[in-house]
């Protein structure tokens, strides 16, 4: 069988991998050299073929076209000195995020307790009722019970996790019925700034008479806590169980983005006028 000659173009392409035309001025005038038919034209297919899979194989251009599908807002809570990222839009969707602000930001001290002990307390909280979303950070105490070491180097993610759930509910029942009503499914720690933070993501039941066998009836948390003035700040990012699988990543992008901010003089410690309620 014959061997069918390279053209100039394919020659150009395969002498080196990486190699390319000195200039765009250059390439056009190869291949406007070429008789766009035979084996050139064949050249010509193959090479847009191979660019073409590259778009789909190659996981540098995968993660850029990832990181395109939404976008993202900047939250900034000067009074207990953090911030967050929040999703806004989903563009190849034709998806917008209908946000509404249901807790304005407010001191420790004026904030809603998220229990009858009044120890967690909601300073500021943002829902999108549409698409079942809430986003809210609290403030409290670690819970000296399950956080027995001063030293927070020491406190594992799992444990931290316990601490905050053990004092977030609305009925009155005890430490150990709260962690009843969740589901711790993964917990770790990062750091950030020289300051350990803990993630973790866990199911709550929405009803306490619900089946728990039925996923509609949890919502999906995932959170990341971080300790200042010897209190733990938290931010949770929840939807329903059964929308995670496209919320989720979105929700892990903001609790990602969470982080304590230097203090201005617009920063009110939980510790300062715990009597004051405005």
């Amino acid at each position: 069988m014959s061997t069918v000659p390279l053209s100039p173009l394919t020659s150009l392409f395969r002498k080196k991998s990486g190699t390319s035309c000195s200039s765009q001025k250059r390439c056009r005038r190869i291949v406007a050299s070429c008789e766009l038919k035979g084996v050139c034209r064949r050249d010509l297919m193959l090479i847009a073929l191979s660019s073409s899979l590259s778009l789909v194989v190659n996981p540098s251009l995968l993660g850029y076209a990832a990181e395109e599908k939404s976008k993202m807002a900047s939250f900034v809570d000067e009074i207990n000195s953090y911030s967050y990222d929040y999703p806004v839009e989903i563009p190849l969707k034709k998806m917008v995020f209908k946000w509404a602000e249901s807790r304005k930001p407010e001191r420790y001290s004026s904030a809603a307790p998220l229990s009858p002990d009044a120890r967690l307390r909601i300073v500021s909280e943002r829902v999108d009722i549409v698409d079942n979303l809430i986003i809210s950070v609290c403030i409290g105490p670690p819970n000296l019970q399950i956080l027995k070491s001063e030293d927070k180097s020491m406190w594992s993610a799992k444990d931290v996790a316990e601490s905050v759930l053990s004092d977030k509910s609305a009925l009155r029942v005890t430490s150990t019925q709260r962690l009843a009503e969740s589901s711790i499914l993964d917990a770790h720690t990062s750091e950030i700034d020289g300051e350990p933070y803990w993630y973790y993501d866990y199911l709550v039941r929405k009803s306490a008479t619900g089946p728990s066998q039925d996923s509609n009836n949890f919502r999906h948390y995932v959170a990341s806590t971080v300790e200042r003035d010897g209190y733990l700040y938290t931010l949770n990012a929840s939807t329903l169980n059964k929308q995670w699988d496209m919320m989720g990543p979105l929700l892990e992008k903001t609790v990602a983005s969470f982080h304590l901010l230097p203090p201005t003089d617009d920063y009110v410690p939980p510790f300062k006028d715990p009597w004051r309620f405005w």
